[in-house]
């Protein structure tokens, strides 16, 4: 019987791994504050960042989509797999040794179906790897050496060779251990009509790796004439690990370079890849097996950053046809915040970027990028290129057919500039201030025909979007200005529990009037408070559990938050920037807490006024003296508690 993994084991990994560098491998993070990471959310699409780490506590919260959570919670949404294999692999990735229970350090579980797979691919990239430099694979060898690339640029690339016998990769693998449908699930080996049989034969083959680098998939290039299978490329069929919408040849090795650079160049093959990084342009990546499409870039916006703040561009190498222009064309109906920075850059003669390397060497590839050419130009020039502009009959019939183009840009300032180039440069028309008159009264026109249907009713602000599914205790607004003391002093002690310390463990309960924030007082209340002597992710994680221990509550009608609900907070209030200097954070914690104190002392003032009103001095002087006493009392502590609060910062945006 396979262990199981203690409590002991899995907060021991936790603390090992820095969870910036864990979701650093999927999504560019950049400062946002003390102790602060942010970036795109990679569950959602999203063109503003709300997605933020904090390294110090080893948790993530997106603000857009409620995502939240630590580092195996995070490999857990992203790779799609259990938690017993995402602390599996944090352990093998910090070299941590599980004692599983129930069986010590020598039985070990059996991976998850999905590290079993990648463990099958890896073992395959290995075998076709070494095959490339034996006898049968001169054909593979000699057209990577055609195409300039050496033995150091295959080994870069993990270039490879599928022999031609029926199954010796699939004996190989079965030798290592692996089971056929282990190797059918990862498209490794089929089943054929003599029994189980290599996908790939006698072909060059390039192993496509996801984002952290490891193997999830093959694609394979014909060089035999008589090979049975025509197709010039196959890939590795859609498997768990391999979607070819949702992956990039190259990204492994470019993703760090297109974060650096603010750029990423798509070109169209393996070998396109191979002479970009090799003439200097490390950013360079390729679809696989398919065209590249929206899932493609989402996945290079998260690397980019690509929103308000940080800018990047896409830099695309189509061939100068008409499948050029028309992918041009598409940009002017997608997100035209992503297309004002795509650029196209065409290389002479209609060549690849491999070709134009080998023709022209390094520099050519370099200066192909450098020569890039907006987005919005390329389209409109790939309008009126082959007109006569030299006759009244072709600037007519050029502005006839490019003005409706322009009208569709729908930044009106960008708009304008290119109706102007296009009568002043392109066409050469005498009357400028007239084509820029017939493209606004277009882009009128259009967007009067395509307003019904496309407004998103019902979401001011969808930078800042909440989760869909409305929770059963509604949650707090963080910008309410009236609930700001109870959310800071949240934040600060579950982020500085030794610095909020017993200042927070003495507040009232009923400090916190919100629902949701009286039910994670009540859950840091549950794990001893502060003084329990916990830090960092160990001590959200126990408020988290605590908080879904009281889920449901006493049958009293008081409304509760789900499981699901409460953890989301807590991981929101833990990862929320504060939004003051790191040296001030201390003081600025002191003066939250004597705030959200002073509201709350008020109160009993308000209270206390209301019963005196109720009494009569003459009546019953010894009462009205006490709670005279007890008013002043609680006025000049009040005053005390002001000296100390920071101010009302109604107008301080949260996050």
């Amino acid at each position: 019987m396979a262990g199981r993994i203690p409590e002991r084991d899995i907060a021991a990994i936790r603390e090992r791994v820095r969870i910036e560098d864990i979701v650093g491998e999927y999504v560019a993070l950049r400062r946002g504050g003390a102790d602060s990471m942010k970036g795109l959310c990679p569950f959602h699409d999203e063109k503003t960042p709300s997605f933020h780490v904090r390294p110090n506590h080893g948790h993530f919260h997106c603000f857009g989509c409620g995502e939240g959570g630590d580092v195996f919670s995070f490999l857990q949404k992203i790779e799609h797999i259990g938690f017993v294999e995402a602390v599996e692999q944090m352990a093998d990735k910090t070299g941590y040794q599980i004692n599983y229970e129930g069986g010590g350090t020598a039985i070990r579980r059996d991976r998850g179906t999905r590290a079993r797979l990648v463990a099958a691919n890896a073992a395959a990239q290995e075998f076709y790897a070494e095959r490339l430099a034996q006898p049968d694979a001169e054909a593979a060898r000699a057209y990577l050496s055609e195409r300039d690339f050496d033995a150091e640029a295959a080994r870069m690339f993990g270039c490879g060779y599928a022999p031609a016998g029926w199954d010796t990769l699939t004996k190989h693998l079965l030798s290592k251990g692996f089971e056929f449908k282990e190797l059918e699930a990862a498209g490794l080996a089929r089943q054929g009509k003599r029994g189980p049989m290599d996908r790939f034969h006698r072909r060059l083959l390039w192993p496509i790796r996801s984002l952290t680098g490891d193997v999830i998939g093959f694609g394979a290039r014909r060089l035999h004439e008589d090979d049975p299978i025509q197709a010039k490329y196959v890939n590795t069929p859609e498997t768990l690990l391999y979607k070819k919408s949702q992956v990039l040849f190259g990204l492994d090795l470019a993703k760090r370079e297109i974060a650096k650079r603010h750029q990423a160049v798509i070109v169209e093959g393996y070998t396109d890849v191979m002479a970009m990084h090799l003439a200097g342009v490390p950013t360079a990546v390729a679809a696989c097996g398919t065209a590249f499409g929206g899932d493609h870039l989402t996945l290079l916006r998260r690397l980019l950053l690509d929103d308000s703040y940080f800018r990047g561009e896409i830099i695309y190498t189509f061939d100068g046809d008409s499948a050029g222009q028309a992918a041009a064309l598409k940009a002017f109906d997608g997100d035209q915040k992503v297309t004002a920075q795509t650029f196209v850059s065409i290389a002479p003669d209609g060549q690849d970027p491999c070709e134009l390397r080998i023709a022209d060497g390094d520099a050519a590839v370099r200066d192909l990028i450098a020569r890039r050419v907006p987005m919005f130009e390329f389209a409109i020039r790939s309008i009126i290129a082959g007109i006569d502009l030299d006759t009244e009959e072709g600037r007519v019939e050029a502005l006839r057919r490019s003005v409706p183009i322009v009208a569709r840009i729908k930044d009106p300032a960008l708009r304008d500039g290119y109706a102007t180039r296009l009568a002043d440069h392109w066409v050469g028309w005498p009357n400028i201030p007239q084509v820029v008159r017939r493209v606004r009264e277009e882009s009128r026109r259009g967007g009067r025909r395509g307003s019904a249907g496309t407004a998103r009713p019902g979401r001011p602000g969808a930078e800042d979007e909440q989760p869909q599914e409305a929770p059963a205790v509604p949650r707090p607004d963080r910008r309410d200005p009236a609930l700001w003391p109870q959310r800071e002093s949240l934040k600060s002690a579950l982020q500085e529990p030794g610095i909020a310390g017993a200042v927070f463990d003495s507040l009232p309960p009923d400090s916190f009037t919100h629902p949701a924030y009286a039910t994670v007082r009540a859950a840091i209340e549950a794990v001893g408070g502060t003084a329990a002597g916990l830090g960092g992710g160990q001590w959200v994680e126990a408020v988290s559990v605590a908080g879904e221990g009281l889920v449901g509550g006493p049958g009293d009608g008081t409304p509760r938050m789900t499981g699901a609900q409460v953890r989301s907070l807590v991981s929101e209030l833990a990862v929320e920037d504060m939004q003051v200097a790191e040296a001030d954070v201390p003081r600025y914690i002191g003066g939250v807490l004597a705030r959200l104190q002073e509201v709350w002392v008020g109160e009993q003032i308000a209270d206390l006024k209301s019963k005196l009103q109720r009494m009569s001095p003459a009546e019953d002087a010894d009462g009205y003296r006490a709670l005279f006493g007890d008013l002043v009392a609680l006025e000049q502590y009040r005053r005390g508690l002001l000296d100390q609060a920071v101010g009302a910062r109604d107008d301080v945006p949260i996050g």
